[in-house]
């Protein structure tokens, strides 16, 4: 009697691949890493070829160089330090004014008809069309890259807050409505955990937004911080600082996404799209 050796054959699956086994892909984070290496390779190499003179972009060794030198000295960690507390306190004033008129507006169906003209006439006007009126009413100070940065960041939060609550499933409302649910409850256990994916979308966009009128208010106004030392090493000629510094608001920004993502997966760690990352 002739035994018969079965074959694998296409219809069979192959065994999963161990993590981090051969074969396996780069995590996220490497190949960000290995995104900016290649960023920082290719920009030496088009100042050495010649392609750009160096007098006006020096070599990223060089910048770097200049990067280190200056994370020596108090006045760098101190522009660096008046730079995150503006963007800090932004984007918390906008981030809680923007969710909780979110979640008053987007309830009701009268006031969502009463404010949309006025969002939509209001959130397209660039934040830095109003740097002439924050440097009248606050002259250099804060003051006035805060009101730049609140009105570019809150409607970041603010839209997205709306879309959440819009998303809420009309059946669980009306059976949350049909129990009796205040709206307090109603927003606590049905609103929010609907809205919330929504908000931590508005926060991650917002954050990266201060960030960008928090440099452009300090650059262009005044004041101090990060924004403020790039203008004042333009003005004086020192190019490689200057392009350190622009380069360590890139780090900044970095460290922001990479923080906004970790509280986002906290937050949303019972998401279907958390879980579904996880999995792969």
């Amino acid at each position: 009697m002739t035994s018969v050796t079965a074959s694998p054959s296409a219809d069979t699956p192959a065994p999963p691949r161990r993590a981090g086994g051969r074969g396996a892909p780069l995590s996220s984070a490497a190949l960000g890493l290995l995104g900016i290496v290649g960023f920082l390779v290719t920009w030496e190499l088009v100042v050495r070829s010649g392609l750009v003179e160096e007098r006006f972009l020096p070599t990223a060794s060089t910048v770097l160089g200049e990067l280190r030198s200056l994370a020596g000295t108090s006045d760098f960690w101190a522009s660096v330090r008046e730079t995150v507390t503006t963007w800090a306190i932004g984007l918390a004033i906008s981030a809680a004014a923007g969710v909780a008129l979110g979640l008053v507006i987007g309830q009701s169906r009268f006031l969502r008809r009463a404010t949309n003209s006025t969002i939509e006439f209001l959130r397209p006007i660039p934040s830095v069309a109003l740097i002439p009126l924050a440097s009248l009413l606050y002259g250099t100070s804060m003051q006035s890259t805060l009101l730049l940065v609140l009105y570019a960041s809150f409607w970041q939060v603010l839209i997205q807050v709306l879309y959440g609550v819009g998303d809420v499933d009309p059946v669980a409302s009306d059976t949350a409505r049909s129990y009796g649910l205040g709206w307090a409850a109603r927003v606590r256990y049905l609103v929010w955990p609907s809205a919330l994916p929504y908000v931590m979308t508005g926060l991650r966009l917002g954050a990266a937004v201060a960030l960008i009128l928090t440099i452009t208010g300090e650059l262009i106004i005044g004041g101090g911080g990060l924004g403020t030392a790039i203008a004042l090493a333009n003005s004086g000629g020192a190019t490689a600082q200057m392009y350190a510094l622009i380069l360590m608001t890139g780090f900044i920004g970095v460290a922001i996404n990479l923080v906004a993502r970790l509280v986002e997966r906290r937050a949303l760690r019972w998401h279907v799209s958390v879980r579904r990352e996880e999995v792969a």
